[in-house]
Parts: C-alpha cells; structure tokens; sequence
C-alpha cells in the first residue's frame, strides 16, 4: 500500500496537478488551443522522440519488438470493442466513436510525459513510449480513420497523414544519427535538451485546457463500456500478449504502463469532424483520463511487481 501511495504521489499527482492548471488557465485567459497544439506538434513532440532515441539503448531488435506488441494488441483489441459494439446495439455513427475511443490511447501529450516521470534516469522507457506513440499515430490514421470515413477516402488520406507526421522524421534522424555513431556539437544539443525538459509541463497543460470545457452529463452504458475496454481489458491484454513473447525488464514495463492510459484526444477530435457523437467522445476522453489516475498507478505497481 505504501508503494502505491508513493506511485501516486510521485507519478499521478504531478500529472494532474499539471492538467488542471491547463484546465484552469484556459478557463480564465482562454489558451489558443490551437498554437498550443502546434507547439507540441510540430516542435516538442519531434524534440522528445529525437532525444530519447538518440539517447537511447533502442536496438533493431527492440523496435521490431514493440511494433509486433502494439500491433497485437489493437487488433485483439479491434475485434474486442467491434463485440462489445454488437452487444451494445449502437448506430453507425456511435460505433465508429466507441471503437476508436477503445483501441486508440493517449500516447503523445499524456503518455509520453508519464512516462517520462516513472523512467527518470532510464532513457530506454521514454524511448519505448515514443515508439508507442509512433506506433499509436499509425493506428489512429488507419484503423481510426477507416473507422471514422468511407472507406474508399480512407487510405490515401490515411498514407498521407502519417507521413507528414513530424515526429516520424525526428524518430528516423535520431535512429540515424545513433546507428552511425554521429554526435552534435554542444550548441544543437543544448536547446533540444532544454526543449524537450519543457514538453512534460507542455503536453499536460494543452491536454487541460483541451478538456477544460467538456461537460460531464449522465454516464451511460457507452461511456462505462468504454472505460473498461480502454482501462481495464486493454492492460489485461498486453499482459497476456507480453507474457506470451516472453518479455521482460523495462521494455515489459513501459508496453505494460502504456496499455493503462486514456483514450485519445484524437478519437474526439475525428467524432467532431466527421460528426459522430463529438460529445460523447469528449465525455469519454475527460472520464477516461479522470479515471487513468487509478489505471496508470495499478499499472506501474505491477509492473515493477512481475518485470
């Protein structure tokens, strides 16, 4: 108990002591949401991802690794929430949000910052969450894309988004740089390194003010069972699946943590532009993420229990 009480503590309360000042802040001066996610878009996130790899153990190995984890896992989780769906009876429209809100996590500007704050001195955790992320933006752009469009539009544009995704190329450049043994003087390292410092205080805000004005109505039986498949049978799966390839240390810890965060701003932000239940989708992503405060706890006890 002691050990979850200082997880909490330590791990969870900074997480959202952050999100609310966002929250509040964009309450009082209303943010520019959208300069805000630009900032983390195209310059923080690409910052975090070329750093942590760069720094990193991350071998050819490794990558494959966790590209076959997380590729498992949504499809297990695919076909889980598509049930789940039937078993709900819910329209076209909802079921498109239901799905996403299941299998698509909160990677980026919430994962990545936790991360950050469970593997302090172990560059090798953030650098597998940043593969996640990687990993996830693909998900989101294809399953979640095919979910939210036709399906004739859906691949083109699906292609096209994921390789315009800066984060991708700073992936690529520092597994480059790395591989070839290429370091950079003092003055380029030096503000990347401050940067990337910033991005844990960055993401958490843009993500409070981002859920600032989203009202909690009734919680209905989409809402609950979203939040189980996202929160509870998400981590219960990739403990099966990590348990099946026999993995271990802190790339089983960081799959595993991983498995336990929210449900992705990005499933809300395709119901609003493809007009598919936008406000249950922001009710879930807001409940999720209050409820990933117990989820993300669990989930870093056990897994420094059984890695």
């Amino acid at each position: 108990m002691e050990i979850l009480f200082t997880i909490l503590l330590k791990v969870i309360a900074p997480v959202f002591v952050l999100i609310g000042a966002g929250a509040m802040m964009h309450r009082i001066f209303n943010l520019n949401l959208s300069t805000l996610s630009k900032l983390l878009t195209y310059y923080f996130l690409p910052v975090v991802a070329f750093i942590n790899v760069y720094d990193s153990q991350i071998t050819g190995d490794m990558f494959f690794t966790i590209v076959i984890v997380q590729l498992l896992v949504a499809a297990v989780m695919a076909g889980i929430s598509s049930g789940m769906s039937r078993l709900l009876k819910l329209d076209r429209g909802m079921d498109a949000t239901f799905k996403n809100s299941v299998v698509l996590m909160n990677s980026g500007n919430y994962g990545v910052p936790v991360s950050q704050l469970v593997f302090q001195s172990q560059p090798v955790g953030v650098a597998v969450q940043v593969i996640v992320m990687i990993i996830q933006n693909l998900i989101t752009y294809t399953y979640g894309l095919y979910n939210s469009l036709s399906a004739r539009h859906g691949g083109v544009k699906a292609i096209r988004e994921f390789l315009k995704m800066p984060v991708l190329h700073a992936l690529l450049l520092g597994l480059v740089l790395k591989s070839l043994d290429i370091g950079l003087p003092f003055f380029i390292m030096e503000p990347i390194e401050r940067s990337a410092d910033a991005f844990l205080a960055v993401a958490l805000l843009a993500l409070g003010a981002q859920v600032a004005f989203i009202k909690i109505g009734k919680i209905n039986k989409v809402i609950i069972a979203s939040s189980i498949g996202r929160l509870l049978m998400n981590p219960a799966v990739s403990l099966c699946i990590i348990f099946l390839l026999g993995l271990d240390g802190i790339v089983a810890q960081a799959l595993f943590i991983a498995s336990s965060f929210p449900s992705s701003r990005n499933s809300a932000q395709f119901a609003l532009e493809y007009n598919n239940y936008p406000e249950l989708a922001g009710q879930i992503v807001l409940v999720t993420t209050a409820l990933s405060a117990l989820s993300v706890t669990l989930a870093v006890y056990v897994s420094k229990l059984i890695f």
